[in-house]
């Protein structure tokens, strides 16, 4: 016991400093958990034989539960829904038609049998949350049109139709029951979507309403609800890796206290089901076997990249107006990784038996997809010109914080104001507020204490920054064109009670508004909630 304990943080630790030093070996970190979990498999260095394949399925099927929901659970809905029906449409049509594709030509490019194909379609219909984020997050890359935004929110919730697919290509294989397919389909979607619901109205509802979980057990009790919502699906016959994802998304967007707290702590618990996935699949794997179906691997790669995710892509968004650049951007970005390789361990462990050996022939596909996709990914937005620079993607996420720990803030002096004709050291400022500059008609005054304030001065004050507690929300909305508050003043605007606009960003503008400001297209508007 004591070697095993040994090994595992050997292992967790080479992982963290794969961690630190992938940038340096310019590829992504998960296919560094691949190559590690091979030097300790049974081709590897320490020749640790591991062949099962249902071991393996019951603990990488926990570890994406909790990739599933944190992916939900981090998804600021208010940025996401703006572009939730093109993101929706690639996660299901997508799936199915990326799927469908890839059936046809597996079948007639490469002679598997059609159900071989479907199965393998099926398997690798869906992206990675896991690499799409890792790669977004790391490289800071700021996609112009919502594409990050879009991206996100496809890959965190298309897994659920590729398990779909696969249970169903699993039963065409002939194991299981092949004859109810559509009752099937309607009872993954039906109770996955009830259960998502359910379960989460039952935990904001206990979180918020009642005093049942103790301070500081908030974490524990959602693990146990997470885990409790994809038992009940499954035992249901829903679809549970739909629950999971839908109850994130609920919960990470309500108003439950130590929200912030749980951020944190759902990344470390994601970040180590990413390094235990991809360490398995590569623990899993018998490199002696690469040659024999690499170019096998390699054409199915190419098949997806260049076929199959383009015709969904360019099929399902071009009909939403999207731009040709895009949605190459989009078809690029659809990178394979743990879900795929998971649900092909799934397919095995069933016992599904093929001409080829399906884990070893996604294993290579989502190692290709990773390593070329995934590592060109920065280059091929930057080649499109999709990059925003005045953008942040982090701002897609929940988690997301503004670093700095002060304000700037102008205040304007009019005639009559209480500082005017005053020095700067006779002033009451508000505690913790420092004076920098005064800004006089067309001059700067860097400001000392015997500095007078005179009338028309615009003062600029450093003051500490505010953290919103649990009660408490700044919001940032974008206004476009097609926006309800474009073009109308703020007394116009109908409110909430416990809602207030605190501020107009209009360019290089910060405006404190009054009834009488208009917002007005490109501007972001800062509101401030009160959740008491």
């Amino acid at each position: 016991m004591t070697v095993v304990i040994l090994l595992v943080s050997l292992v967790i630790l080479l992982c963290v400093l794969a961690e630190k030093f992938s940038d340096r070996f310019g590829m992504p970190a998960l296919i560094l958990f691949m190559f590690i979990g091979m030097l300790f498999g049974s081709d590897g260095v320490l020749k640790i034989p591991f062949e099962d394949f249902y071991l393996a399925e019951n603990i990488c099927s926990v570890a994406l539960i909790f990739i599933m929901f944190y992916g939900g659970f981090n998804t600021k809905w208010k940025l996401a829904k703006e572009v939730a029906a093109k993101a929706v449409t690639l996660s299901t049509l997508g799936v199915a038609v990326t799927a469908g594709v890839t059936t046809v030509l597996c079948h007639f490019m490469l002679h598997f049998s059609m159900t071989e194909s479907f199965l393998i379609g099926a398997v690798l219909s869906s992206t990675d949350a896991a690499s799409v984020f890792s790669i977004l997050r790391k490289k800071k890359l700021n996609l112009k049109d919502g594409t990050a935004s879009i991206l996100e929110l496809e890959s965190g919730s298309n897994d659920p139709v590729s398990y779909m697919l696969t249970v169903i290509g699993i039963s065409l294989m002939g194991i299981g029951d092949s004859k109810n397919i559509i009752l099937t389909i309607f009872m993954q979607i039906f109770f996955g979507i009830v259960a998502g619901i359910v379960f989460a109205l039952v935990s904001t509802r206990l979180l918020l309403r009642t005093t049942l979980i103790s301070e500081g057990l908030d974490t524990i009790f959602m693990i146990a609800m997470v885990l409790c919502c994809y038992g009940i699906t499954s035992v249901l016959g829903g679809n549970s890796y739909l629950s999971v994802y839908l109850m994130g998304i609920l919960i990470g967007n309500s108003r439950i206290k130590n929200k912030q707290m749980m951020i944190p702590f759902f990344d470390g618990v994601t970040g180590l089901a990413q390094i235990l996935i991809f360490f398995l699949l590569g623990l899993l794997t018998f490199p002696h076997e690469m040659p024999r179906i690499f170019m096998t691997a390699f054409l199915i790669a190419a098949i997806l990249t260049l076929a199959a995710r383009p015709i969904a892509v360019f099929l399902l968004l071009l009909p939403f107006r999207c731009g040709v650049r895009q949605c190459l951007l989009i078809s690029w970005a659809g990178l394979r990784g743990a879900s795929s390789s998971v649900f092909a361990i799934m397919a095995v462990a069933s016992g599904v038996l093929m001409s080829r050996s399906l884990f070893h022939i996604v294993f290579m596909v989502s190692l290709f997809s990773v390593a070329v996709q995934g590592t060109l990914l920065p280059q091929v937005a930057k080649r499109l010109s999709m990059v925003d620079e005045n953008a942040d993607v982090r701002k897609t996420f929940n988690d997301y914080q503004e670093e700095s720990a002060f304000t700037l803030m102008r205040m304007y002096i009019p005639k009559g104001h209480n500082w005017e004709n005053k020095c700067i050291r006779d002033v009451s400022m508000p505690t913790g507020a420092l004076a920098l500059m005064i800004k006089r008609k067309n001059e700067t005054i860097i400001t000392k204490g015997d500095t007078k304030i005179l009338r028309g001065d615009s003062v600029i004050l450093n003051v500490p920054s505010y953290e919103p507690n649990d009660a408490e929300e700044l919001q940032e909305k974008q206004i476009e064109k097609s926006h309800p508050w474009c073009n109308k003043t703020i007394a116009e605007l109908s409110l909430p009670a416990d809602e207030l606009i605190a501020m107009v960003i209009r360019g290089s503008e910060t405006i404190i508004p009054d009834g009488r400001t208009e917002i007005l297209e490109n501007d972001v508007v800062v509101t401030y909630c009160s959740m008491m």
